[in-house]
């Protein structure tokens, strides 16, 4: 019963880490080589030119390797005996055969060196491209899910898993493959060649070998686990690790620096345990390889002299059976190595697969069809709503409509649903009743990138990337420098951006960390409005801006210039909705009341008693 409770907490950390499951998580550990790893291989028959051109090349090399243990064989014949054998090499070296002998070694070792470097390289070359499709398939995958998968996942272990394991998995393919086809193509070449001297020799020399398989089995359904473990690990300290450098402040300010250093000293050890365990499985595993190829060796050296005495083979042959022998000593060295990389490859490759695998769950219906004409309407026709990972409502049968040239403000507590509105409009997620209609049509209906393109959006939190005031504002577009000072202008943005050293060319560092909060949230601003957006949708984008700054903003965005344009904003300070159309109040995700300013003031409820709040009203009433 312990094994069952292992693999249930194993799951559950695994979900903590982030790290979509799918079937092959579950009751795979006893497999030599999980399935997993064998889903690198669509992608390396992609470049099936490269990869063949890697087999020849490969095989051209191993028959470069043996043949010189031929030649010394033939070698020694020659010396002891003065005869040639095989008889027909008096026609190629007869009438220099000492020079003859060297010639064809140093021939061998230069075409050893060539195909040898040739199957270098194209292997490398395959892995390479196998390696960034990979990446692409896993990149596409994150990129196109919605937001709600990202909710619960740490941002550095899903960036462990495509740098790391993708690479890892770039490895299995250069070095794994070609070791595999080394060994493969070394013991065939020297079966035949063996068995062609003495088959009795052969036999004594392979019949130990069979006793690899079971170490071999007992290697790899050992050691699997702790390799998938390592690779979790690795995962967890890079996000730790992502965490601490993001909120470097933070942490300073905190005086937390101790306490991260225990977080990554914590996942490092649990790295560092694992590694342990696999390296004290792996170690006990590579010397039974030695002891088999003692035991190989042994018998060939104490039943060689019997047969060599029976005349079966000459003493160049017996040379050259030991040489050869010798050699296919060092794949059997290399095949502990081997198989602990696929092993670890395997572990990667169950966290890279599981991403490529995602699906997301928003996505266009079959019969969806495109935004063509500009937003005149959006309708919330008693919407509700509740997050993936809760049962409770956030949104309780939503009601309204904006039309163009209105200005939608939506105030209310913390947690009241006001932010999920808009990310509703966005469909970044769905709702579980009612609906939500574009110009008429339910926004499930229509395509989801003709929709987003007509909106422009600024959240709470203004992202920027690490780049340029230009790349983010001309973000994923081409923008002349005209339109780009009047999205810098509109979002009273333009003063500041130009007093700066190098204007629109100033980097701001990652995440915008050069620029202050206002400025973030105005450059945020600029780049919504660079498309020229028929919605501005406002997630408190003011909160950071000074009354004034943010007072002229809004007395250029509700310019005569875009009339038709709707606004819905989303505000705690009521002072940055006062002037709009209608006021949606919330309370615990429910519209409690509805109206313009004075109106809800005069109603003297909800909104009245947030706006006496803020102005220092309430104050003076209870003074």
């Amino acid at each position: 019963m312990a094994e069952p409770e292992e693999e249930s907490e194993d799951s559950v950390d695994k979900t903590r880490k982030g790290i979509s499951l799918d079937n092959s998580d579950l009751g795979e550990e006893k497999q030599v080589v999980g399935r997993k790893i064998w889903r690198i291989f669509p992608y390396v028959v992609r470049y099936w030119k490269l990869a063949l051109g890697g087999l020849i090349a490969n095989a051209g090399a191993r028959a470069s390797d043996l043949l010189p243990f031929l030649t010394i064989g033939w070698a020694a014949d020659f010396y002891a005996n003065g005869t040639f054998n095989p008889p027909w090499l008096e026609n190629y070296i007869g009438d220099s055969p000492y020079l003859g002998f060297g010639i064809i070694i140093f021939m061998c070792f230069a075409l050893l060196a060539v195909f040898q470097g040739t199957s270098n390289f194209l292997w490398q070359a395959t892995s390479y491209n196998s390696q960034h499709d990979i990446r692409m398939d896993a990149a596409r995958s994150l990129i196109n899910m919605e937001a709600s998968y990202f909710e619960d996942r740490q941002t550095g272990n899903l960036m462990s898993v495509l740098s790391a394991d993708i690479s890892l998995l770039e490895d299995v393919i250069s070095d794994s493959s070609t070791s595999i086809v080394r060994i493969a193509i070394t013991f065939a070449m020297a079966a035949i060649i063996l068995s062609f001297m003495s088959i009795k020799l052969t036999l004594m020399l392979f019949s130990p070998l069979v006793l690899i398989i079971p170490m071999v089995i007992w290697f790899a359904t050992r050691v699997q686990r702790r390799y998938r473990k390592q690779r979790e690990s690795t995962g967890s300290i890079v996000s730790i690790l992502e965490n601490v450098l993001g909120g470097i402040t933070v942490m300073q300010a905190y005086n937390a620096q101790d306490f991260e250093k225990l977080r990554v000293n914590s996942e490092s050890g649990r790295y560092r345990d694992q590694a342990i365990s696999a390296s004290f499985i792996r170690n006990r595993f590579i010397p039974g390889i030695y002891l088999v190829a003692g035991i190989a060796f042994g018998l060939i050296v104490t039943a060689g002299g019997w047969v060599l005495e029976s005349g079966e083979i000459t003493i160049g042959e017996y040379v050259t059976f030991l040489l050869i022998s010798t050699r296919m000593t060092f794949p059997l060295f290399i095949l502990g190595a081997l198989l602990n990389q696929i092993q670890r490859g395997e572990a990667a490759a169950r966290r890279v697969f599981a991403i490529v695998d995602l699906e997301p769950s928003i996505v266009d219906r079959p019969d969806a069809i495109p935004l063509e004409d500009p937003i005149k309407s959006v309708i919330f026709d008693d919407v509700t709503f509740e997050y993936p990972s809760s049962d409770t409502h956030v949104l309780n049968g939503i009601s309204f409509e904006a039309k163009p040239g209105d200005f939608i403000g939506i105030m209310g507590h913390t947690g009241a649903g006001k932010s999920t509105i808009l990310k509703l409009i966005e469909r970044f997620y769905e709702p579980q009743s009612g609906k939500i209609l574009v110009n008429g049509v339910d926004i499930n209906n229509l395509k989801i990138d003709s929709i987003r393109a007509r909106i422009g959006f600024v959240s709470q939190d203004p992202f920027l990337f690490f780049g340029t005031i230009r790349d983010n504002i001309a973000y994923a577009r081409e923008a002349s420098e005209e339109e780009i000072e009047e999205a810098l202008h509109a979002a009273g943005a333009k003063e500041f951006v130009m007093n700066l050293p190098r204007g629109i060319d100033t980097e701001v560092g990652d995440r915008g960390v050069k620029l202050s909060g206002g400025q973030k949230a105005r450059i945020s601003l600029a780049r919504a409005l660079l498309t020229k957006p028929d919605l501005l949708i406002l997630d408190e984008a003011s909160a950071a801006l000074d009354a004034e700054t943010e007072q002229r903003i809004q007395n250029s965005l509700f310019s005569s210039n875009d009339a038709d344009r709707m606004t819905i904003a989303v505000a705690h300070r009521l002072a940055t909705i006062r002037n709009a159309d209608e006021i949606l109040a919330m309370v615990d995700g429910v519209i409690v009341e509805r109206g313009l300013h004075e109106t809800l003031v005069e109603a003297d409820n909800v909104y009245a008693s947030q706006w006496r709040i803020q102005t220092g009203e309430l104050d003076s009433e209870v003074s």
